[in-house]
């Protein structure tokens, strides 16, 4: 969420990096400020009212005390009218906050300089990508047809007890799945990440922290009994850790790890490319947060992003790392790199990591402050990946990895798995 402060200050600036998002923020500024003038000046009289009333308060007590009854009735009257307008006041005060909160809300966050221009996925500029697998058999299978073959991954049986999107992973394939779980968490933990093991499920105020509310509420599994959402990535409850937290600046870096389950609706996604593991509705993954001195969040996000390739090149997986343009960024991040990992018998390239810097965007919907070397509370700087999300490193895994024989086990895994070859 941006602070109306920097619109204040910034705000031709704003609109004119707003743009390469593909979003005309001229509107809602104006909206915005002319609210917050409307605040301003109404809190200015509530507060003039509250100093008046204050003062008469412990004028009454002298009159009492000095035997002038009379002009103490008088004062009470007075200030019970001045009470009278304070409640009518703080309700507009009130009002006008939520207001200006809500338009908060429908702002995205300001691209990062680097952010280029663009409509689609079509836009993302590519920064590097490797040469895609070659040395396939003939007629090589698409992942459900392998594992339909090998009985690894049973996507009608998920439909019987759940629905489409919920697939049972099956003796090889639970244990491949396992293992990259192992794989990454251990990982994450020699890179120096804290593992933590969150709830699945989270209230409100935290999907509003981490801009899931009002952006993504279609998207998320809601239980409304309880007013509670399943998680569509570690992130929420990981970052989350974090609110209304005022932190020192010795407490920087913080990095944090988890695994979990994630929840995703995914309305409307049909069709061939979402077919298998393309896309489901629960998925595993293995998330990367950080929380970081501003000074230090782009050298930190360069960081998470060598290290998610790391992940890939010890997995042995052609990969291409993209940096997303305005039109595909997602609504809270300031810059965000996707990395790729190509699918040889689909022959396309599947994302399988998004890594994000947000600036202070979540940090001020979470009220995560530091005190700096001058002791004044500054918004801290967040940032997180995807380390990795599970079900396309699968399918790359079982599509790239397939022979006349059977499918090989990436070296790496193989103490995870206990098998080579499935």
């Amino acid at each position: 969420m941006l602070e109306i402060n920097r619109i204040k200050a910034e705000k031709s600036e704003l609109i004119e990096r707003l743009k390469v998002r593909n979003f005309d923020a001229t509107t809602i500024f104006n909206d915005l400020l002319t609210l917050d003038e409307k605040w301003r000046e109404t809190k200015t009289e509530l507060d003039k009212i509250s100093a008046e009333s204050n003062k008469i308060a412990k004028e009454i007590g002298m009159l009492f005390g000095q035997g002038k009854v009379e002009e103490a009735n008088k004062a009470k009257d007075k200030t019970a009218n001045l009470k009278e307008k304070s409640k009518t006041l703080t309700q507009q005060v009130n009002e006008l906050a939520n207001l200006i909160t809500q338009k908060l809300y429908e702002i995205p966050n300001i691209p990062h300089p680097s952010v280029p221009a663009g409509n689609s996925d079509e836009d993302n500029e590519i920064v590097f990508e490797d040469a895609p697998k070659q040395n396939l058999p003939k007629n090589a299978l698409p992942h459900w047809e392998l594992a339909k073959t090998y009985n690894l991954i049973d996507f009608e049986l998920g439909v019987k007890v759940t629905g489409a999107g919920f697939p049972f992973y099956i003796g090889k394939g639970a244990r491949l799945q396992r293992a990259l779980i192992n794989f990454f968490l251990d990982e994450a933990r020699d890179a120096g990440y804290k593992e933590i093991i969150p709830p699945f499920v989270v209230n409100e105020a935290s999907g509003y922290g981490t801009g899931q509310l009002p952006d993504k509420e279609g998207q998320m599994y809601h239980c409304q009994v309880d007013d509670l959402y399943l998680i569509p990535t570690a992130e929420v409850p990981l970052t989350n850790m974090f609110r209304d937290v005022i932190l020192k600046n010795e407490d920087f870096p913080i990095k944090i790890t988890g695994y979990t389950p994630c929840f995703r609706r995914e309305a409307g996604s049909y069709g061939k490319h979402v077919r298998g593991l393309n896309r489901l509705h629960q998925f595993d993954k293995v998330e990367i947060v950080r929380v970081e001195h501003p000074n230090d969040s782009y050298g930190v996000l360069d960081e998470m992003v060598a290290y998610v390739e790391s992940l890939l090149k010890k997995l042995e997986l052609p990969y291409r790392k993209l940096r997303l343009c305005g039109g595909d960024i997602g609504f809270t991040s300031a810059l965000t790199y996707d990395l790729e990992v190509y699918s040889a018998a689909q022959e396309r390239w599947l994302e399988v990591s998004s890594i994000s810097n947000f600036e202070t965007f979540q940090a001020n919907r979470l009220k995560l402050r530091f005190k700096d070397e001058n002791k004044k509370n500054r918004l801290a700087h967040t940032l997180n990946g995807s380390a990795l999300a599970l079900p396309r490193i699968l399918a790359s895994i079982l599509e790239n990895n397939q022979t006349e024989k059977g499918i090989n086990i990436p070296k790496v895994l193989i103490p995870y798995t206990g098998f080579d070859k499935i």
